[in-house]
């Protein structure tokens, strides 16, 4: 399946017209016709703002799959704890994972009782 093919198809779903799908994303009619009858895919630049109005994954629109990785704004927390975990030096970044997991362990064995 092409990237169009998963873009009409979640225009189904959604129940969603080329024209409504056109003014949410700012993307000629005309360019998205084109997609449909030669079975082009859209430009990068235009990947971002289809996966927003289809709310869908950059992963699962081009490859078809998501469950491999994760789509994190860089303006939320998890973002953020991103960009700074990618500050550190492998050392520390260690010390983090191993943080998290015990948090994690402590939560779960606290939600037991």
């Amino acid at each position: 399946m092409t990237v169009s093919d998963r873009i009409f198809m979640k225009m189904e779903e959604l129940s969603m017209t080329q024209k409504e799908f056109s003014e949410k994303t700012g993307i000629l009619q005309s360019t998205i016709s084109e997609w449909k009858k030669r079975k082009t895919s859209p430009l990068s630049d235009k990947i971002m703002p289809i996966c927003n109005v289809l709310g869908v994954t950059p992963e699962w629109l081009l490859e078809g799959d998501d469950t491999s990785y994760y789509t994190v704004k860089k303006d939320t927390d998890a973002g953020r704890l991103m960009a700074d975990y990618q500050k550190l030096d492998p050392h520390f970044r260690e010390r983090i994972l191993g943080y998290a997991e015990a948090i994690i362990a402590m939560n779960q064995a606290d939600s037991i009782y």
